[in-house]
């Protein structure tokens, strides 16, 4: 039995897909089929179950056992690794990162070429997701890394917090509030809003804020992910609340940015990691670079 058929079966619980972790290892469906099969006959033990009617897989009790000791095994290769390199100040291996498309999108890619400019043999591997899997990702040790807006304290987790960024009102070049310096909480009453889901840590935030104010607004629309709902902005839906990153100057010459004259109106970002894991080498330097002159919080 190798280290890469136990990634692969971990791999495989984590995505809970054949074709993504054959594509993750770089082997094809069958060669991922082939080696749990071989596994199962090695331990004599099931450890997946398939469900008819359902794409998940349940892992048997015995799975559950193989699951936590084969990435406690990974976990300790990887140390071991890391303390091989560290003894001639090499930084290698890969980091993989779990992030929202927000942030993953519009706030690392500057971060993760200033990391592999500055450490040529390592490598970051992003994956993009929603908040709630970013989380399970981390939790789960499919991630290192989780980076996200509104991080909530949880146990077993650790925070570390990136600069946090102004949220700014985006509206239309001939809107009423495209020409004004700033605008208050209080003016947005009544206004038309382009939102985020519901269930979406920045939708939340700006909710609070706004009933904080006594402020209503009519939602016109409500949208998972920023591109769309700027495409709506432009082309009239009503206004909306964003992070002021995530707008790229070639969109600024189609939308209007406008700061919130409130200091409340901020996004904090941080970096989740798991608090009983210790991190490899080359995450703590991506760590690092993440946080630089960022702020801590409780």
């Amino acid at each position: 039995m190798h280290i890469e058929t136990l990634k692969v079966f971990c791999d495989l619980v984590d995505l809970q897909s054949f074709s993504l972790a054959a594509e993750r290892n770089f082997i094809t469906q069958s060669a991922v089929s082939q080696q749990i099969k071989t596994l199962e006959k090695s331990f004599k033990r099931r450890f997946l179950e398939r469900i008819r009617g359902r794409r998940e897989m349940d892992l048997t009790p015995a799975g559950e056992v193989f699951y936590r000791e084969a990435k406690n095994v990974l976990a300790a290769y990887d140390q071991m690794q890391e303390s091989l390199r560290g003894l001639v100040g090499k930084i290698g291996g890969t980091v993989k990162v779990s992030t929202t498309y927000s942030v993953g999108l519009h706030e690392l890619p500057p971060k993760v070429g200033e990391f592999m400019s500055k450490f040529p043999s390592a490598k970051i591997d992003l994956e993009y997701a929603r908040t709630t899997k970013v989380a399970r990702d981390v939790a789960s040790g499919a991630a290192e890394l989780g980076v996200l807006a509104f991080p909530e304290p949880k146990r077993g987790i650790s925070i570390e917090y990136m600069p946090e960024h102004k949220l700014v009102l985006v509206c239309p070049p001939d809107h009423r509030f495209a020409s004004r310096t700033n605008i208050r909480t209080k003016d947005l009453n009544g206004q038309a809003f382009v939102h985020f889901e519901r269930d979406t840590p920045t939708r939340k935030a700006i909710d609070k804020l706004l009933k904080a104010k006594g402020v209503e607004v009519k939602k016109v629309a409500e949208f998972d992910n920023i591109e769309t709902i700027k495409r709506a902005v432009e082309v009239g839906f009503g206004i909306a609340i964003l992070p002021d990153p995530a707008i790229t100057e070639q969109e600024r010459t189609r939308l209007a940015v406008v700061p919130l004259a409130e200091k409340e109106w901020v996004r904090p970002v941080g970096v989740i990691y798991r608090s009983d894991r210790t991190l490899s080498l080359a995450a703590k330097k991506f760590v690092g670079i993440l946080t630089e002159n960022g702020a801590d919080r409780p």
